[in-house]
């Protein structure tokens, strides 16, 4: 027991280790942790011998229940209603296409088996959220086509997810695609989504209603919510994985007592979820089985990046006036994650013969998508012109932890940096009654506002504001950056000093 919690430290040691040492080249944690799973494996150093797809499948859907909620709670309404079409058509039908055009080359043109190709295909349907927002976040592009990128890929899952379910229970029950298997899929897809959306609201609402003396109640209380929205939707056959995503969309853009709290416990379990699963996984690889492999995994990464991804996103957002740059850099951030890695568990947990080379196969193109599409993202966007000068990270953070109900919320807004432009006085910002700016990062400095500070580009700043707000809020603090450049007589008027000296 001890030689094996051992290991395990010693493995979440390294993983931690290795992803900030390759952190400037922007090699996903995911990546890091499945590379090390493998090496910690049986097939290489021999330290740690598993092989429970059983135990890994149940622990991967219980690792993606607070994986995708999480990715709902991250989601805003304002980044969705801009890009909704693009990302949710791209989330939805997008997966769909995508697959049958993966399932037409394999199965029809390369005669693939019919329950290899259709499994493959299904299974990398979606793109991974993860690896996206580990890479784009450090790679800034213009807005639009980065909010719907990252949108849709933390949408997108729960139609694969759905996808490979269903097919995998039509294989294994010998079961034909009819009228009973859309019944379901039409099914889990409505009622799903329906059961997340009340009782998201309702936990809100249970949220601030409660007021525990111990706040680490809350975080208890976060656990057994999502728990309980994921089995109820499962327990009348809905998908709970389109529940919990929606539940943590609803709660994620309503206020609600020590939200930003639960938002950072969320998001450390999501990560915790994230590594973890991918440490299993590569566990759970065997890369001498791929001796005889590789060369199908290779076809199917041809096919999935050049063929079937391209064509559902191209034929996916006909009519909706994007630019034929975005639709390209788009095509090409389909990265492969996370959630095929964890549906290639699936096949073989219901006993299929296809189950073992479904999983090799898979890892083998998740391995390269993240290798070769996550490494040129950056050149990519560079090529197409969607790239923007990278800005330094903030060296500091505020919190709003409430523990009564209020309207009041923390709003973070990332100035621009238009040719190092400076920006207006504090005191002469249009900010909506009552919002008050409480600090200002800039680079490694943390200063304190006052109203004759002056802004500059590249300040990330935070303000406290009513959830209302929020909206003009925003508007008030980019538009100065947005109309012509003052003189510089301007700059140097009294009082008019670029920092917060005063």
């Amino acid at each position: 027991m001890i030689s094996t919690l051992l290991v395990i430290a010693s493995l979440l040691i390294a993983v931690v280790l290795a992803a900030v040492f390759l952190e400037r080249w922007s090699v996903p944690v995911i990546l890091v942790a499945l590379g090390l799973g493998i090496v910690f494996g049986s097939d290489v150093l021999g330290l740690y011998d598993f092989s429970n797809i059983q135990l890994t499948s149940s622990v991967a859907n219980l690792a993606l229940v607070f994986i995708l909620f999480h990715g709902g709670f991250s989601t805003k309404r304002g980044d969705f209603r801009a890009v909704a079409l693009p990302a949710g058509g791209l989330a939805t039908w997008g997966v769909i296409l995508t697959a049958l055009f993966s399932f037409i080359v394999l199965r029809l043109l390369l005669d693939w088996p019919f329950e290899l190709a259709l499994l493959l295909s299904v299974i990398v349907s979606s793109t991974d959220a993860a690896a996206i927002f580990s890479i784009l976040r450090r790679k800034p592009l213009q807005r639009q086509v980065a909010s719907t990128v990252e949108i849709e890929s933390a949408a997108n899952d729960p139609m694969a997810i759905l996808l490979t379910a269903l097919a995998v229970e039509a294989i294994a029950s010998g079961a034909q695609l009819g009228i009973g298997i859309v019944a379901s899929f039409a099914w889990k897809f409505i009622v799903g989504p329906l059961i997340g959306y009340l009782l998201g609201r309702a936990t809100t609402a249970l949220f601030s209603r409660l007021n525990p003396q111990d706040r680490q109640h809350y975080y208890v209380l976060f656990l057994g919510v999502v728990l309980f929205i994921f089995s109820v939707a499962e327990l009348v056959e809905a998908s709970g994985i389109l529940a919990v995503f929606v539940a943590g969309y609803v709660m994620g853009n309503r206020p609600f007592v020590h939200k930003q709290a639960v938002f950072s416990f969320s998001a450390a379990l999501s990560s915790i979820a994230n590594i973890g699963m991918f440490v299993m996984m590569g566990l759970l690889v065997f890369p001498h089985q791929w001796v005889d492999l590789w060369w199908k995994g290779v076809v199917l990464f041809a096919v999935l990046t050049f063929v079937s991804r391209p064509l559902a996103v191209f034929l996916g957002t006909l009519g909706m006036h994007l630019p034929w740059r975005d639709r390209t850099f788009i095509a090409w951030a389909g990265l492969r994650g996370a959630v095929p890695v964890v549906l290639a568990t699936y096949p073989a947990a219901a006993g299929l013969a296809s189950g073992s080379e479904v999983f090799n196969l898979v890892c083998f193109v998740v391995l390269l998508s993240v290798a070769v599409q996550g490494s040129t993202l950056g050149p990519v966007a560079r090529l197409l012109g969607l790239s923007l000068p990278s800005r330094p990270s903030p060296a500091h953070s505020l919190e709003l932890i409430t523990m009564a109900e209020s309207d009041l919320d923390l709003f973070v807004v990332d100035l621009p940096d238009p040719g190092e432009a400076k920006g207006p006085l504090i005191r002469d910002l249009k900010l909506p009654a009552g919002a008050v700016i409480t600090l200002i990062s800039r680079g490694r400095q943390v200063l304190s506002p006052k109203g004759n500070t002056r802004l500059e580009g590249w300040d990330q700043i935070t303000i406290l504001a009513h959830a209302c707000d929020e909206e003009a809020v925003t508007r008030a603090l980019l538009e100065p950056f947005e109309a012509p450049p003052e003189a510089e007589s301007a700059a140097a008027q009294p009082g008019g000093e670029s920092s917060a000296s005063s």
